[in-house]
């Protein structure tokens, strides 16, 4: 496996692997790698001969008040992990290679990224946006991998992608959890085993949302109201959002949903840490 730093190094390597006809696989990620991310490095071996990992905590996709500068970086361990789930390329660029002095320019998605997270988090995806066609510019992926956890962002990259005409197949992986029903995510390490209990409602919520689609009840009215009654019973969990949307688009579905094309995404705070999840109905 090999470390790269460099945005001109990797844009050498992938035009070298493009020439030879190797199929180039691209999992970007933040670091603080844990099973989900190594479950989409498995199916990025599994569609690509060579599989590229890049990690970058982007400071664009943060707000001024959000946990930047103590997010998760434990490089060494994520290289190590890397290595054992067989990755080629690590790409850990600095943020003043991705940034460089007088960086001005950004991409922004004008409809899917509005709601949910975009309410709740306004720059947020002028961020993702913008870093993962960088990314998509610099590794010159065929295929790139992303998680279920990240519904809306998974929406957004899409469209991007779509309406730049990114060469590029977007892949969705299906959300992995704890054994508990916890969503993996570099964030549960900032919960204490308290908040952890605490936060185990966010998935029973969703669940019980699926149990309803299943037994008949598609009403969104009382989805909503089933998974908030649920959550509002632990006082350390306070609700951003519960909304049932349209998968692709992210708009809120009023009325019934048409069950396979509807998603119930919700967004608490436990205490300080701030989780997201979201369940296809």
């Amino acid at each position: 496996m090999q470390t790269i730093t460099s945005v001109s190094e990797m844009q050498s390597l992938a035009e070298r692997l493009r020439i030879q006809g190797q199929r180039i696989g691209l999992v970007p990620t933040m670091g603080a790698l844990h099973e989900g991310h190594l479950s989409l490095v498995k199916l990025a071996k599994e569609k690509s001969d060579v599989v590229v990992v890049t990690i970058f905590v982007n400071p664009t996709q943060f707000g001024p008040s959000e946990d930047f500068t103590k997010y998760p970086r434990v490089l060494e361990a994520d290289l190590a992990a890397c290595e054992a789930a067989g990755v080629d390329y690590v790409f850990a660029p600095e943020v003043e290679e991705i940034y460089p002095k007088g960086y001005s320019t950004f991409v922004i998605e004008e409809h899917i990224a509005k709601p949910l997270e975009g309410a709740s988090r306004p720059a947020h995806f002028r961020g993702v946006t913008t870093v993962v066609a960088k990314l998509f510019n610099i590794a010159r992926p065929h295929v790139a991998i992303f998680g279920q956890k990240d519904a809306q962002q998974v929406a957004v990259i899409t469209k991007m992608a779509a309406d730049l005409n990114f060469d590029v197949e977007i892949v969705v992986a299906p959300t992995l959890r704890e054994p508990d029903g916890l969503a993996m995510s570099s964030r549960n390490r900032y919960l204490t085993n308290t908040q952890r209990v605490e936060a185990l409602v966010i998935n029973r919520a969703l669940r019980k949302a699926v149990e309803m689609v299943a037994s008949g009840e598609c009403r969104v009215d009382r989805l909503i109201a089933e998974a908030t009654h649920l959550i509002g019973q632990h006082r350390r969990v306070r609700i951003i959002y519960v909304s049932v949307v349209d998968r692709l688009t992210m708009e809120a579905i009023k009325g019934e949903i048409t069950p396979g094309r509807a998603v119930m995404a919700i967004a608490v705070w436990v205490d300080e840490v701030r989780l997201i999840d979201n369940e296809i109905l």
